[in-house]
């Protein structure tokens, strides 16, 4: 597995990273559905196996049950990876809350850490800029998990330049995780080139848009997602955005039949062709996609007809 380093924190990450958000399940406005707690286990362990030394997580996926299931899988291993998880959703009774105040930046990593059952968290991160006027507070508390050693490295997710620069008055930005995929690439006009310029690390989230780009994901399988699988209300996987979706999808089957692999590891790589991005997570909810998706997506070199062919969705 290829390896980048992540900005400047010093660490060495896999070019693909392992996505927890759907081991969380169902429930609440953003669940996934139904998931067994074993498949995700299972999944864990043949990623890390296969060469990925990062997990990603937050408190808002499942309630906490995402970290409890990653803390679970890490107390089965002699080696475990880098774990990366998040603050500012805090799950309360049912909802999930944007919180940025310090003493609720405190309270959600002491969560966090019984959850994961670690005593440091490598990379902590806020999971959103809600609300604004709190995110110097938040990143200022984060400043302070990390002086304590209850963090080793601090960074963003969903910030645009404006707020990094707001945060960077405090203290270094080491790491952004944005949004980024052949249906969502709008980083690239002003995001990535402040990251490249600043030498923030970048890992990018839902680089197969949430399993839309998959290859498994048909029109039939779209109508019989369950309802608490957000997805299902999403206007990416409804008219009239889903044709044109589905057309890329089979652009990148040509591709990733050239390889001998499928499409959504082609739109892995197209995400890892950009050399400001530093990682990808992917999402997986059994071993057998981790084998589908990890080998061939880490290794595929997509040349300039590729690129020509995919154009933009």
């Amino acid at each position: 597995m290829r390896t980048r380093a992540l900005g400047g924190t010093g660490l060495e990450i896999s070019v693909i990273g392992f996505g927890a958000w759907a081991l969380g399940g169902g429930g609440g406005e953003w669940g996934w559905g139904p998931q067994d707690d074993r498949d995700s286990i299972a999944a864990i362990r043949r990623a890390l196996e296969l060469g990925v030394n990062w997990i990603d997580t937050a408190p808002a996926y499942g309630f906490g049950r995402s970290e409890e299931v990653v803390g679970r899988a890490l107390g089965q291993l002699s080696e475990p990876p880098l774990v990366f998880t998040k603050c500012g959703l805090n799950p309360l009774n049912g909802a999930v809350l944007n919180e940025l105040k310090a003493d609720s930046i405190k309270s959600q990593c002491e969560a966090s850490l019984r959850r994961l059952g670690v005593e440091t968290i490598d990379l902590y991160q806020i999971h959103w800029p809600i609300p604004d006027e709190d995110i110097e507070e938040a990143w200022a508390a984060c400043v302070a998990l990390m002086a304590e050693g209850k963090v080793r490295h601090i960074g963003v997710s969903n910030f645009d330049p404006l707020q990094l620069e707001r945060i960077r008055a405090i203290a270094p930005v080491e790491t952004l995780q944005p949004l980024y995929s052949l249906l969502a690439h709008e980083i690239e006009d002003e995001i990535l080139p402040y990251c490249e310029r600043e030498r923030i690390g970048v890992i990018v989230y839902s680089p197969m848009g949430s399993g839309l780009l998959s290859g498994t994901m048909t029109r039939e399988r779209i109508e019989s997602l369950p309802a608490d699988d957000w997805r299902s209300r999403h206007p990416n996987f409804r008219e009239p955005r889903l044709t044109r979706y589905l057309d890329l999808v089979e652009r990148l089957r040509k591709i990733g039949d050239r390889f001998d692999t499928s499409p959504g590891a082609a739109a892995i790589a197209w995400t890892l062709n950009n050399p400001v991005v530093t990682g990808a997570i992917v999402g997986f909810r059994r071993a057998d996609q981790v084998e589908g998706i990890v080998p061939a997506a880490a290794e595929i070199s997509l040349d300039a007809d590729d690129l020509a062919s995919l154009g933009s969705a």
